[in-house]
């Protein structure tokens, strides 16, 4: 089994399952994720292989991109299987990939190893900083997200449902759901990163208030 290769043809394929996004879950996204994968992984440890393969390819399963999860996994599976992963590894991938997702802090499929810790916080350190800001007025404007209203504030403890439903402003975004990963990451590593961009953030929505008001 060559790592190397299969972790090449991986990258074809995430290429050309977002090459057509424009959400800020593009082929860009993947590769800056992976990249985070690895800086953590030489930090933390675990099998990189694993966090590799399950960093390329966690936003194939995710809901906000996929109708079929399942046909999903079983088309990864079946990619892998192909290319002599054992079925135990692939089990350990897959867990990694649906371990990802925020679901508004509702996602059933607990972190259990140092790889989807490390796959998780890679993620979402990519939703954080001067990258999050942009990712995020990225996804709202294709979702014709109002940018902000101040009468509209945050929503708090909100279902899966809830959330999935979008219903807010971008600013508002940033307090629903950005502004909570610096406290939910697991490692040392993103611990350290995140905090960084996420004072970055703070002072970014300080500026925006400023501007919005016609202070500054």
């Amino acid at each position: 089994m060559d790592h190397h290769s299969i972790i090449e043809e991986a990258k074809a394929r995430v290429y050309e399952f977002h090459d057509s996004d424009s959400t800020g879950h593009d082929y860009w996204h993947v590769m800056r994720v992976y990249n985070n994968a690895r800086m953590l992984q030489a930090e933390e440890g675990g099998d990189r292989f694993i966090i590799e393969v399950a960093a390329l390819f966690h936003d194939m399963v995710d809901y906000k991109l996929t109708d079929d999860e399942h046909a999903q996994i079983d088309a990864i599976k079946a990619f892998l299987e192909a290319r002599g992963v054992g079925a135990d590894v692939i089990e350990r991938i897959i867990h990694a990939m649906q371990a990802v997702s925020y679901k508004g802090g509702n996602n059933t499929v607990e972190v259990a190893t140092v790889e989807d810790a490390i796959v998780q916080d890679a993620d979402r350190l990519d939703a954080l900083g001067a990258v999050g800001i942009a990712r995020t007025f990225i996804y709202g404007g294709n979702k014709r997200h109002a940018l902000y209203d101040p009468d509209r504030a945050a929503r708090e403890e909100l279902t899966f449902e809830q959330y999935s439903r979008e219903d807010n402003t971008m600013i508002n975004h940033f307090y629903e759901k950005l502004l909570k990963l610096k406290g939910l990451m697991h490692t040392d590593a993103a611990k350290r990163v995140a905090e960084a961009r996420h004072q970055f953030m703070e002072m970014y929505l300080e500026q925006f208030y400023e501007e919005w008001e016609g202070r500054r």
